[in-house]
């Protein structure tokens, strides 16, 4: 009687199969429809969401999106096609199999209808921000529901839906904020920015009168028009945050503590670019710090934030230090 072995994925042991049973698991043969779907999505997200990062400056790292999404999908091509039996299972959640199928099929008619709404704005208004927002979000609620769904059921089905989050979410920061949160968003950070800037140059002795949002100096005043909210370095950063998370780190919280980093170092490095641009109109007027200036240290706070994210790798994983010193 004829036996055939084949190799357990990272273990040494090997399994013995029936005769004429396949070596190969069925979910490999073929590239599994959703990600076939998934990539029509995407492409469709893509050319929608081009509009504004033409049009915004604030969204102009969009165009990173979907490189970024096709390394990490290249990257996992082979787990997403295997299926559950190419990774090693995490929780077990067998016993809630029929709840979570449940959940997961709510959550894939709830994107798909958002999708459909978005499909439909932009078909009659043409680019819209509610209808590239409404398309984003019905997206990440599609991609990891389908995924789930598609996926035989047992052990290890939440493990392929937490390889497609990057490429469900990323899609949302790259996507247009309705402009009354965009706008209520950005003078939340400019009022924060504004208050620490002022407390400081007061601090040190450096007179200075504020009247609302605008910091009146000596030689001109600085506000909306001259120091950033800080919007931009943080969708950005969040953008980056959320790369690095997704292709170096494992865990969850790794990831959730890493975005939350990337965040607070946006804020801090654009707070520290408000200082030096108030500290340089203080000194030589407001003129001069627009247009290079103010674009390079805007520039130079992206930066700053990626390579400290960079630093904060290897705190996460002590790999990374013999790696990255060669």
């Amino acid at each position: 009687m004829n036996l055939t072995t084949t190799a357990q994925p990272g273990t040494g042991a090997r399994r013995t199969a029936a005769p004429g049973a396949s070596a190969h698991q069925p979910a490999s043969a073929g590239v599994p429809g959703y990600l076939l779907l998934a990539i029509g999505y995407m492409s469709f997200l893509a050319i929608d969401q081009m509009h504004w990062w033409r049009l915004k400056a604030d969204y102009s790292f969009g165009w990173l999106v979907p490189p970024f999404v096709a390394y990490l999908l290249f990257e996992r091509w082979t787990r997403l096609r295997a299926g559950p039996s190419s990774v090693v299972p995490g929780v077990d959640a067998s016993r809630w199999e029929p709840i979570l199928n449940l959940a997961a099929g709510g959550v894939f008619l709830i994107g798909l209808a958002l999708f459909a709404m978005g499909a439909l704005y932009r078909a009659g208004s043409g680019p819209t921000q509610p209808g590239s927002l409404a398309l984003a979000v019905g997206f990440s609620l599609m991609f990891p529901a389908m995924t789930f769904l598609s996926l035989p059921t047992g052990p290890g089905r939440l493990e392929i839906v937490r390889l497609v989050l990057f490429p469900s979410l990323v899609w949302l920061i790259s996507a247009p904020l309705v402009s009354a949160v965009e706008n209520a968003l950005s003078l939340f950070l400019l009022r924060k920015v504004v208050a620490v800037v002022f407390f400081a140059f007061d601090f040190f002795g450096y007179p200075l009168i504020r009247e609302g949002n605008v910091l009146m100096l000596p030689h001109g005043q600085v506000g909306v028009a001259d120091a950033c909210s800080g919007i931009r370095s943080l969708t950005g950063c969040l953008f980056a945050g959320s790369f690095l998370a997704a292709a170096f780190l494992g865990r969850m919280w790794q990831k959730v503590l890493l975005v939350g980093l990337a965040m607070g170092l946006a804020f801090l490095t654009n707070l520290a670019r408000s200082l030096f641009l108030t500290g340089w109109a203080y000194a030589h007027g407001s003129q001069a710090i627009e247009g290079t200036l103010h674009d390079v240290t805007g520039y130079a706070v992206l930066g700053l934030t990626s390579l400290g994210l960079f630093g904060i790798l290897p705190l996460f994983r002590r790999s990374f230090w013999a790696r990255w010193a060669g």
